[in-house]
């Protein structure tokens, strides 16, 4: 992000307005805004595909225990997400702040130690990683189109990066697998994300209501058998990026020549992102985010994203996929339309509002000496809580994570971030509320539909 100002004098008094803590707005017509989002900028995919993908999307029996959906955590009830910091995976029960961490044999032993990412407008062909550590990259280096956990075993054929994203929550102990013991699933998780694949393929081909959906969305399926684990991802993919595309905002209007799409506020915030105040440096082109990986300073708390040997339970974001010490703590720049459906905000959920997160970006270090723990919002688990924040007590982890903070803005005043909110509040679409398909009454598997 930028770190450059400009000084502009007030009248003939000579005083700086940055020395008053604010910041000058640029003129619209100076301001290096994208070009207007249109279908053209989507990859376009099969209706019988995004149907079937539906019904995948909200069907348990992608589960290990067959108790969690991918929609759990990205719910039509919560526009794609889940509402919470740090999300209840399997062996949970219910939605968003009201999932409790489930009992007995099914008791959670952690939370999912990352926030679950809003789902907007994934289906942009320029969409280059997928994860807050962007372990989904698009790359052909393996032959295969993306670079992944799964290296050379990722299989050929799917159709995005986020047919490819799809594959590996069903890998994920805390998310979709369960632990090794309680299936077979789990058991194949334990070894590699491939061998989780062809068992879900048999639970699929086991269906048959679901071999005529597949059969009407790919004419590569005629019996059960031609089911395989790329059909049942780009289904997934094609319901995800057709469900959450939306690009008709107060903004998206005054990109397309409506200059009274946003009223003065929202206009001065728009001229303080794109001018003096450098937020587009890093949110930038149509979907708001250059895809680079930046370190914030946030807060760290619950189990972390643990690399294997390391003696403390931490999340270093970036350096586990890249191997480069200038990229811990390092987490991917989100894309920012529909930014103010999509709370709690920052890779673990640490800022429960817009306004928080944006002032965190002004003073990093300041936000995270003044964060307090009520401030995530986290599902109770009282068998949780003596570990929920011992991250957060960490004082040398933490030093760490600010030390690595590589963003630097200019200051600006409370007026000033009323006006960035009101921007980031005017990318938020007329229609976003009202999607399409939502939540299906019931799945082929006949398993409950959260």
């Amino acid at each position: 992000m930028g770190d450059s100002t400009v000084k502009v004098f007030a009248g003939t008094l000579g005083v700086s307005l940055l020395a008053l803590g604010a910041v000058a707005p640029a003129h619209a017509a100076d301001l290096d805004l994208p070009e207007p989002l249109t279908l053209e900028d989507f990859i376009q995919f099969d209706e019988a595909q995004v149907k079937l993908g539906q019904l995948l999307f909200y069907d348990n029996v992608l589960s290990g225990n067959q108790n969690i959906a991918c929609s759990t955590c990205h719910h039509s009830d919560f526009l794609g997400g889940d509402g919470v910091s740090l999300g209840i995976g399997e062996g949970g029960h219910g939605l968003g702040p009201k999932r409790t961490g489930g009992a007995g044999i099914e008791q959670i032993e952690e939370r999912v130690p990352r926030n679950a990412p809003p789902l907007w407008n994934l289906g942009h062909k320029d969409i280059k990683f997928l994860f807050h550590d962007g372990r989904v990259e698009v790359s052909n280096d393996f032959g295969n189109g993306f670079r992944t956990p799964a290296w050379i075993f990722l299989p050929k054929g799917l159709n995005s990066a986020l047919a490819a994203q799809a594959l590996f929550p069903l890998t994920a102990d805390v998310e979709m697998a369960g632990e090794p013991g309680e299936n077979p699933i789990a058991g194949a998780a334990y070894e590699a994300p491939h061998y989780v694949w062809p068992l879900v393929e048999e639970r699929i081909r086991a269906i048959p209501e679901y071999l005529p959906l597949f059969q009407e969305a790919f004419d590569t399926v005629k019996s059960p058998e031609d089911i395989t684990i790329v059909e049942i991802a780009n289904a997934i993919a094609a319901f995800e990026a057709v469900e959450y595309q939306n690009f008709d905002s107060p903004f998206d209007k005054y990109l397309a020549g409506d200059e009274t799409a946003l009223n003065p506020a929202q206009k001065r915030g728009m001229e303080l992102f794109y001018g003096e105040v450098g937020c587009s440096d890093c949110h930038s082109g149509p979907l708001m985010t250059d895809q680079s990986f930046r370190a914030l300073g946030l807060p760290p708390f619950g189990p972390g994203n643990t690399l294997l040997n390391d003696p403390i339970p931490r999340d270093v974001g970036r350096l586990a996929i890249s191997d480069l010490p200038e990229d811990a703590y390092r987490f991917r720049v989100p894309p920012l339309r529909n930014v103010a459906l999509s709370a709690p905000y920052g890779h673990n959920g640490a800022m429960p509002t817009l306004e928080a997160m944006v002032r965190h970006h002004f003073n990093p270090r300041e936000s995270n000496a003044k964060w307090r723990a009520e401030m995530a919002v986290l599902p109770a688990v009282p068998w949780l809580a003596k570990h929920d924040f011992a991250l957060r007590e960490n004082e040398a982890e933490n030093k760490r994570i600010l030390a690595r903070i590589d963003i630097d803005l200019p200051q600006v005043s409370d007026d000033d971030i009323a006006d960035l909110v009101a921007f980031l509040e005017a990318l938020t679409g007329e229609t976003a509320k009202d999607r399409p398909m939502g939540r299906p009454e019931k799945v082929p598997s006949g398993l409950p539909v959260d």
